[in-house]
């Protein structure tokens, strides 16, 4: 039998040794933990991809946007009005435009714009003071007689031809034997028509540019109507013709100007016939100037 002290002894030690077993599973249990959390959390070392690149190759991946179309856009929303139309309209400044319709119409007294420009540039912008009276009458009253008068000295069919050659405009036939309401235009050509009168795209003198306009601003009252609807700012310049066709009954009823639609200069052009009416013929050009103007101004804002 051993002594009691030693039999203590015995114990201690066995108790130390049991200590130092547990902390050392504890410290290899620690370790294991610390060395699974390190794997798992650890980054990845391949090289990271620039947020540049990471955003290219997703877009790459995704559906691209269509582009807009601004001609499909403006179609569809005069298309749907009844009648036998075209449309044109223009931003000079932002170098934008759009167009519905590629028919020829005949201009009626819209021409009487081209006339007078054909003659400021056929003259160098200098008129006689008969000539300019009767430029007056034939813009602001679209007098027929004053626009005779000057189609003839602009040289006629041929002299209107040739203006129209130098503004760019390449669907305008003018109207023989002195017949200068039935030149034949799309809405497109009207446009640059307009071109020439309101930007500095011309062969037109600064001027005479500045007289056309300052003319096309004061047509009488009655006569102020067309794509004067789908002006914002009050101070629409512009120019009408209306015809009955003497072998339908039938209305030629055409609209050219410039408008200013939400502090942006538009050159709009509407020209159509078939309108039982003139009353017809003018709400059918209004309703096409303003949804191709609001239409046109949705994809350009």
């Amino acid at each position: 039998m051993m002594a009691p002290s030693s039999s203590r002894a015995t114990v201690r030690r066995r108790r130390r040794r049991t200590r130092r077993i547990r902390r050392v599973v504890v410290l290899v249990v620690a370790l294991s933990v610390l060395g699974s959390w390190l794997v798992f959390s650890r980054p990845a070392t391949s090289t990271p991809v620039p947020v540049a690149a990471s955003a290219a190759a997703s877009a790459s991946t995704s559906a691209a946007a269509p582009a807009v179309d601004p001609d499909a856009v403006l179609g569809a929303a005069v298309s749907g009005l009844a009648g036998h139309f075209a449309v044109a309209v223009t931003d000079p400044a932002a170098g934008t435009g759009a167009s519905w319709g590629e028919d020829s119409f005949v201009t009626a007294s819209i021409v009487k714009v081209d006339i007078l420009a054909a003659l400021l540039l056929r003259s160098g912008g200098e008129l006689t003071d008969d000539r300019r009276s009767a430029a007056a009458l034939m813009i602001e009253q679209s007098d027929n007689d004053a626009a005779t008068a000057l189609f003839e000295a602009a040289g006629g069919a041929s002299g209107l031809d040739e203006a129209n050659a130098a503004f760019g405009l390449t669907a305008t036939v003018a109207g023989t034997d002195g017949y200068w309401g039935l030149t034949s235009t799309t809405a497109a050509d009207q446009v640059r028509l307009l071109r020439a009168v309101f930007t500095e795209d011309s062969p037109l003198t600064p001027d005479s540019r500045a007289y056309l306009r300052q003319l096309m601003g004061q047509v009488v009252d009655g006569q102020d109507w067309g794509v004067s609807a789908a002006d914002q700012g009050g101070a629409a310049q512009l120019k009408n013709g209306w015809l009955p066709r003497t072998s339908t009954g039938l209305w030629v009823v055409n609209s050219i100007g410039r408008i200013d639609y939400g502090g942006r200069e538009l050159l709009v052009s509407v020209v159509s016939d078939g309108s039982a009416t003139l009353e017809d013929g003018i709400a059918l050009v209004e309703s096409v100037a303003s949804a191709a103007v609001r239409a046109f101004a949705s994809t350009h804002g």
